[in-house]
């Protein structure tokens, strides 16, 4: 059994027998997530992978199901903290997922420097410096906009996280393209793949996958676009295989 708070359900991680704590008032994962973790190149038999901004552990319970790997998941709100936690140990993954309420800023320190293969990140995507273009929801506004951490913070951390070689996964709004690639640059993370989500053929880019490697040389591969409707409520054939392993 699993004890739930107030407006907070159980539910299924897609296709997967998974289960996860939601609640639409604090935070329920989106398209986004489920996209970083299938994009992410993590360890598959051994190593030690962390997850900044974990929220309620989606990215972590993603990863499970694709590593035997250690994955640290890091999350500065305690309810969404405990939510993860509760989560975790409903699925039976404690032994493989270990969740830390902290400030991303301090998880260096807290966790140790350039020890880790991989790091993944689904950061707040706004700077919002007006209080009243804040979502009025304390949660979610930390969870969407740079309130408890900035961009270049994530950044950083990624870098003091991850050994030499190792991998360091986001996704963002392909509006911050430069900003990511420049901050990648400045602390040492070597941009090595990208990719363009497109919600439909001939709309823009809504969502950027990119993935650098810790003091990688310079190679930078543009993988081919990935559209996740092609009707009008009909997902592609390779986003339904994303999303519930159809073919």
């Amino acid at each position: 059994m699993v004890q739930l708070i107030g407006d907070e359900r159980l539910d299924y991680l897609l296709a997967e027998k998974l289960k996860i704590i939601q609640s639409p008032t604090v935070f329920s994962f989106s398209l986004d997530a489920v996209l970083l973790a299938n994009f992410a190149t993590v360890p598959i038999a051994k190593g030690r992978i962390v997850d900044l901004c974990s929220g309620n552990g989606v990215i972590p319970l993603f990863l499970s199901l694709r590593t035997r790997a250690t994955i640290i998941g890091v999350e500065i709100q305690e309810r969404l903290y405990d939510m993860a936690c509760r989560s975790v140990a409903y699925n039976k993954l404690e032994d493989n997922i270990e969740m830390v309420n902290g400030d991303i800023k301090d998880a260096p320190a807290q966790l140790g420097f350039e020890k880790y293969d991989a790091v993944t990140c689904n950061p707040p995507y706004f700077q919002t410096d007006s209080l009243e273009e804040r979502n009025e929801n304390e949660h979610l506004a930390i969870a969407r906009h740079e309130i408890m951490c900035t961009l270049e913070d994530t950044i950083r951390s990624a870098s003091q996280l991850v050994k030499q070689g190792g991998k360091v996964s986001f996704v963002h709004r392909p509006g911050r393209l430069l900003d990511i690639i420049t901050l990648m640059r400045a602390y040492r993370i070597e941009p090595k793949r990208i990719r363009f989500v497109y919600p439909k053929e001939g709309k823009e880019a809504n969502i950027l996958l990119v993935e650098g490697i810790k003091d990688g040389k310079p190679d930078l591969k543009v993988l081919p676009p990935l559209y996740v409707y092609k009707g009008l409520n009909e997902y592609t054939e390779e986003m339904a295989s994303i999303l519930y392993g159809n073919n």
